[in-house]
């Protein structure tokens, strides 16, 4: 939540933050992931904190470690292990990998001692071994892994050895979870990268990745946790006995009952800070928001950078959480020139993205509908509005996404209905995550005093998770 703790400028869309893991141990929790395409600095690094809700640490920089999906294991003796993911030093084929082990100096927070190559996979040649997590379980030390890639084919393998640093044997029923039999239209696939955990009732689940497909091969949600549970045979784990498979609803864990509080469909911006579910892309260096300057409104800086580049832009968003939902806002903003805009924003990245804005056009103020796939803009649709208060939507049922303008509440003017919204999936986009919608502004390369309101913002989903 600081920009000292992470340098996000100029990242690419999914070259962030891959596979955080949070471990806790004698008082303090640790968070230890990887940043991918880091301009400054780029790699494994280790924060911490006393209390999850934080503050944390300033980032523990980890040079010597290689490689990708890092976790931490803490043995019984009070030893401190890394493992990880790294790229062998001679490779046989592309993505031929391995998982490799260290000790961690909690202290002094680097790696020490030698590393120690544990497995390649379960299945010869696999692919991308990677999101490894130790565990010690009855005197044996588990080695749950995920290979075969983030695609379709993902499946989640183990292999355990009476001895921490070698002699790691794989399962003979690997893998232990897959989806990649079940075919394409299957409604959960890519099932991997997971977890074990023991809940204190002696329970034990696995949460783990997944995607859910939109009409067709498409996940404009991206990639999904899920909860299977596990029992254990013979001194092995076994996921969701008598089915095999993860499903979209199944049992719940025996816990104590506990409501985790719902935000509010729509918020009025009535609070002085932002809720947690709105983000901002990449690293913010100007406070470029404010909800004090004009109490009951978020209000949004225009400034020269668009959501068209791999930059900071005015941009506060929220996950697209269901396959059909329908968002709104109420806006007032009034352009000065025709290189001013404000309104809603649905992308998945910086080259693929709708964009509903206010903007002028000779002279006219006009609410534009802006398609961009492959990084080529196209307006789809225009209608002219007064400067000042407007209401803005944008829905979708499945992929046909929808936007409607008004100068009134609730009596909404189709703009363009029926948009195809695959380009918002990361099947047509790539990358990893799930497509985002929110509120923008931007100078689009100009230098602007001018500022854009926001009264509220409505995501009403009616698919829920």
């Amino acid at each position: 939540d600081r920009p000292s703790q992470l340098d996000l400028d100029g990242v690419r869309p999914s070259g962030g933050l891959y596979a955080p893991t949070i471990r806790h141990r004698d008082g303090t929790f640790y968070i230890v992931n990887t940043l991918i395409d880091g301009k400054k600095a780029s790699g494994n690094f280790i924060v911490t904190a006393t209390n999850p809700a934080g503050p944390w640490s300033e980032p523990f920089w980890l040079p010597e470690a290689r490689g990708i999906d890092p976790s931490l294991f803490f043995d019984d003796d009070g030893r401190v292990w890394y493992v990880g993911n790294r790229t062998r030093e001679v490779q046989e084929f592309s993505g031929h990998c391995e998982i490799w082990l260290q000790e961690l100096d909690p202290n002094t927070m680097r790696l020490i001692g030698p590393d120690y190559a544990l497995w390649e996979g379960a299945v010869k040649k696999a692919i991308w071994p990677e999101g490894p997590h130790l565990y010690k379980i009855d005197g044996f030390y588990y080695l749950l892994i995920s290979e075969a890639g983030t695609g379709h084919d993902h499946a989640v393998t183990i292999a355990r050895s009476a001895t921490l640093t070698e002699g790691y044997e794989g399962y003979s029923r690997n893998p232990i979870l897959t989806h990649r039999h079940l075919g394409w239209d299957y409604p959960i696939v890519g099932v991997g990268h997971s977890d074990l955990v023991e809940t204190q009732n002696g329970e034990w689940w696995l949460v783990l990745l997944g995607m859910r497909p939109a009409d067709g091969y498409h996940f404009n949600l991206g990639r999904e946790t899920f909860l299977a549970p596990v029992t254990w045979e013979q001194g092995w784990p076994v996921v969701n006995a008598g089915i095999g498979r993860v499903e979209s609803v199944g049992v719940a864990p025996n816990l104590p009952e506990r409501r985790w509080h719902q935000p509010p469909a729509c918020d009025h911006f009535d609070a002085p800070r932002l809720a947690a579910l709105w983000n901002v892309i990449r690293t913010p260096r100007t406070p470029f928001w404010s909800l004090t300057e004009r109490p009951g409104h978020l209000r949004l800086r225009l400034r020269p950078e668009t959501i068209q580049e791999r930059v900071n832009p005015s941009f506060v968003g929220r996950r697209q959480r269901h396959f059909d939902f329908a968002a709104s806002a109420c806006l007032e903003f009034s352009p000065k020139s025709e290189s001013e805009c404000a309104g809603l924003a649905l992308l998945q990245n910086d080259a693929f993205q709708f964009r509903l804005v206010v903007t002028l056009e000779s002279g006219q103020t006009v609410v534009k509908l802006i398609k961009r796939e492959s990084g080529e803009d196209e307006v789809l649709g225009s209608l002219p509005v007064p400067a000042g208060r407007v209401y803005l939507k944008a829905s979708a049922v499945g992929q046909a996404y929808s936007f409607y303008v008004s100068t009134e509440p609730e009596v909404w003017l189709p703009l363009v209905e029926g948009v195809d919204g695959r380009i918002l999936s990361t099947k047509v986009a790539g990358g990893y995550v799930g497509a985002y919608l929110g509120m923008y502004a931007s100078g689009n390369g100009q230098p602007s005093d001018n500022v854009a309101a926001f009264d509220w913002f409505e995501y009403v989903g009616t698919e829920t998770l």
